[in-house]
């Protein structure tokens, strides 16, 4: 895996970063389309039902879910 990438993501009006590897960025970019959803509200979505996890791991969760999901 290659090194984590920060990108910016706007949830609900606020201005956040996440750092994912670039591997994960394409996964949840091909799950918001998938879902004909954008970044922003499905990362709004994910966060919303975190908990005391951070945006980046329940992000990858998500991902992995939807992997697990589709196999």
């Amino acid at each position: 895996m290659s090194r984590p990438a920060k990108h910016s993501l706007t949830l609900r009006g606020h201005r956040t970063s996440v750092s994912l590897e670039p591997e994960f960025w394409a996964a949840f970019k091909a799950l918001a389309q998938a879902r004909g959803r954008g970044l922003n509200d499905l990362a709004a979505e994910i966060d919303e039902t975190r908990g005391d996890t951070g945006l980046a791991g329940a992000i990858r969760l998500a991902v992995l879910r939807d992997l697990q999901a589709r196999a």
